[in-house]
């Protein structure tokens, strides 16, 4: 299998890319967000494109490796007949990043557009709101193996998207999948709108096509569209080329060129891309590849782990922050930049569990109350009652209790039973109220149920 893919998402502006139409098409009224222009009227002419959007697309093509164009950059006409396009025809530029790079995967091209309308078959229907609205497409080589393959890069070309700051991520983001078997012609699935759609989509495609090459029946160049609902793809027309869409430069537009200062001055202010801190994290930190792919799942949470490891053990840092401020981010479902949790406060609370003012099981009681919440770790934590470990002696009375109330788990223990052990460490971390040290506890218990 060979695929390749074309991404399409919008760029994060206020205002569209050749007028000054505001760009909440989702919260607007259906055609209150549209002019002259962005409805291409006759007469009307666009405006210089979008600064901001421009700037943006060369951020996130320098994100991905690519070089920036050199010559002058312009738009083109790509001529099609929809509904959604008044105008019939979507401006679009030539590449403005190219030979670009993401874990392995080629960028051939980065280039920017405008977002048409949007269509509703079933009533026939055209929203001209999002008409105008700035989008970067992001074109690859078709070096993506499988289906695994194609939804990893996904996930890590969001990630970059989101540390732009630049793309209105996943939510905004349509794809059109490229696909072919040896043997075949390639298929390209067209505007299919999530990661899961696009594995979805692939999984389906190689299955089809298998079938068609085992029966002997010519796989056709064609375009398909991905049934979501129904998770297949079906048949639209036969897969037009290029000079089918009869490009011509925008004679409206004139011809632009990024300056290298500027360039520079992007390539500075923008942040460190996360499959390359990612990188960085493993080599200068000492972590596994797995807590670094999690220490930079979001940008925030990246730089709130550079100031902890400052003052705290990275590897330990690492693991409370990927098993539990995850957890807690998750169940919460919060990004950490939501959760308000302060780098300073994630560093008192991992002081006290190396100081043993709390034990670990105290840790994560008082790590679920942290998010939005003004007090320190150590407030919540006398709060709860959660200050302070259990001395040896206190220990050993809870063993003896906890032996003592519970036959059954001490015979279930003696014959071989695992979760008898579990359950009595339970039952001690109970009696102390989570003070106590759940290693000492094991040891105790064992000493104990062998006399």
């Amino acid at each position: 299998m060979k695929c390749g893919l074309e991404i399409h998402v919008q760029l994060e502006t206020d205002s569209k890319l050749f007028c000054d139409c505001h760009t909440n098409y989702q919260e607007a009224a259906a055609n209150s967000n549209i002019c002259y222009v962005c409805l291409n009227q006759p007469g009307a002419k666009p405006y210089p494109p979008n600064e901001s959007a421009m700037n943006g697309a060369i951020k996130i093509a320098l994100m991905l490796g690519c070089k920036i164009a050199e010559n002058e950059t312009y738009f083109m006409r790509k001529h099609y007949d929809y509904p959604d396009l008044s105008s019939g025809y979507q401006r679009t530029s030539i590449p403005i990043g190219y030979e670009g790079n993401l874990n392995g995967v080629r960028i051939r091209e980065v280039h920017i557009e405008e977002d048409p309308g949007q269509y509703k078959p079933d009533t026939g229907v055209v929203d001209f709101n999002r008409s105008g609205i700035p989008l970067i497409e992001i074109v690859t080589e078709p070096d993506m193996k499988s289906p695994e393959e194609a939804r990893n890069f996904l996930r890590e070309l969001i990630r970059v998207l989101e540390y732009s700051g630049s793309a209105r991520g996943e939510g905004t983001m349509r794809a059109d999948v490229n696909i072919s078997l040896e043997g075949g012609k390639r298929a390209e699935i067209k505007n299919v709108n999530s990661i899961r759609g696009a594995y979805k989509a692939l999984k389906y495609e190689i299955v089809r096509q298998k079938n068609l090459i085992r029966r002997g029946v010519e796989i056709k160049q064609e375009t398909r569209a991905f049934l979501e609902s129904q998770m297949i793809t079906v048949s639209m027309r036969l897969k037009e080329e290029a000079d089918d869409y009869r490009y011509i430069p925008d004679p409206d537009l004139p011809p632009m060129m990024a300056e290298d200062e500027q360039i520079e001055g992007i390539r500075e202010a923008m942040p460190e891309p996360p499959h390359i801190k990612a990188e960085r994290f493993i080599d200068e930190y000492k972590i596994e590849e797995e807590y670094a792919k999690v220490m930079t799942s979001e940008l925030a949470l990246a730089d709130a782990f550079e100031e902890i490891v400052k003052k705290v053990e990275p590897s330990f840092a690492a693991v409370w922050m990927r098993d539990e401020l995850k957890r807690v981010l998750n169940y919460n479902k919060i990004s950490f930049d939501e959760s308000h949790i302060k780098t300073e406060d994630i560093v008192e609370l991992l002081q006290m569990i190396k100081d043993k003012k709390i034990t670990p099981k105290a840790a994560k009681k008082i790590i679920e109350k942290m998010p939005e919440n003004n007090e320190h770790p150590s407030k919540i934590a006398e709060n709860m009652g959660l200050i302070g470990v259990s001395d040896e002696e206190s220990v050993m009375n809870a063993v003896k209790q906890a032996i003592d109330e519970n036959p059954q788990a001490v015979s279930d223990y003696h014959e071989g039973k695992k979760s008898a052990m579990n359950f009595l460490i339970g039952q001690v971390m109970r009696l102390t109220r989570g003070k106590a040290d759940p290693g000492e506890t094991s040891k105790f218990l064992r000493d104990a149920l062998a006399k």
